[in-house]
């Protein structure tokens, strides 16, 4: 029954202004302008406000409040149809295809419940917002690792080291009116280390100095631009390996190693480089070589867990009790 087609009624109970044609509720002809239709709404607006009635019919449909009440509700509904353009233009359409039931209802509803902010403006709020906080993130991050290396030896020597060798350190041992604190001395002397840290190690992977252009909302500015640079090196791989038949050089090696790993660009650079050089010196840029390394590796790491004290109590723990059983053993 709800498929078969409605009769045909231009006016309804809920849509603009029910069974009243707008034009005839303002006083006004299908032809009026946005001026005049402003003038009408204004006269009878200051006429049948609640607020200024005073008792008069209200335009022989009764009367006291309640009725200029009403009154005023169906002015006020009349004016918000014709005064926009767009929605003036679908209330014309239909009046005149009034058979047309269910595209009226689309239309009036999806104005209606249309959002009133411009989806674009929410979108480019929200795509700011994140890269802010995910700049802020970063450098929260690379602090942190900064400052967990100032407390690791081995970088803390060669960074106290290098300070020396450069006169740093003595700098803030000044005497005479210059003399400060020890909490001071100690505090700039960790600055320098930190500085130094910062600017001789290069740290990789989630933990990198963060970069401007590695954000959201600069990824998402020059995605054209990676992803004409990806077709480029794609045609150019193809043209010099696969046509020509060149052989590859260390970085392509290096790459169709991280290819094979499925390791993204970043967990790669965080390898050590004698972890590169074994791959290289295994040439694990060949297929059959690489399927040789990964049996290798899980064999080894197998061994490892058959020889892990916690592996065994683990293993020893599933064969007695099992994971459904409540035990009070703390490992």
């Amino acid at each position: 029954a709800a498929l078969l087609p409605r009769p045909a009624r231009g006016l309804t109970d809920r849509l603009y202004c029910g069974r009243r044609v707008c034009y005839e509720v303002l006083g006004v002809s299908r032809q009026a302008s946005k001026a005049e239709i402003a003038r009408a709404y204004r006269q009878l607006a200051r006429q049948y406000h609640p607020d200024r009635y005073r008792g008069e019919a209200a335009g022989g449909e009764g009367s006291g409040s309640q009725a200029a009440h009403e009154k005023f509700l169906l002015i006020a509904a009349a004016y918000e149809t014709l005064k926009d353009e767009e929605t003036r233009k679908d209330y014309d359409y239909m009046l005149d295809h009034p058979e047309e039931y269910y595209r009226h209802y689309y239309h009036y509803y999806r104005r209606r419940l249309a959002p009133k902010v411009d989806v674009t403006i929410v979108i480019l709020v929200t795509v700011c917002a994140i890269s802010v906080f995910q700049f802020f993130s970063w450098w929260s991050s690379y602090n942190e690792a900064i400052n967990y290396l100032a407390s690791v030896p081995k970088y803390r020597i060669q960074a106290t080291e290098i300070a020396r060798q450069q006169g740093l350190l003595n700098k803030t041992k000044e005497k005479g009116k210059n003399r400060r604190s020890k909490e001071e001395i100690r505090e700039e002397e960790e600055e320098i280390i930190k500085d130094i840290i910062k600017n001789k190690i290069d740290i990789k992977g989630g933990y990198q100095k963060p970069k401007i252009y590695d954000i959201l909302l600069f990824q998402i500015l020059l995605a054209p631009f990676y992803w004409c640079k990806y077709i480029v090196w794609y045609f150019w791989w193809i043209y010099c390996f696969t046509i020509k038949g060149q052989e590859y050089g260390v970085e392509e090696k290096l790459y169709i190693i991280r290819r094979f790993m499925k390791m993204s660009q970043s967990q790669f650079d965080s390898l050590e480089d004698h972890q590169k050089e074994t791959f290289l010196e295994r040439q694990l840029w060949i297929r059959e070589n690489y399927e040789v390394y990964k049996r290798e590796q899980e064999e080894e790491l197998k061994k490892k867990m058959a020889m892990d004290p916690r592996w065994k109590r683990y293993r020893r723990w599933m064969k007695n009790e099992g994971p459904g059983r409540l035990t009070f053993i703390d490992d």
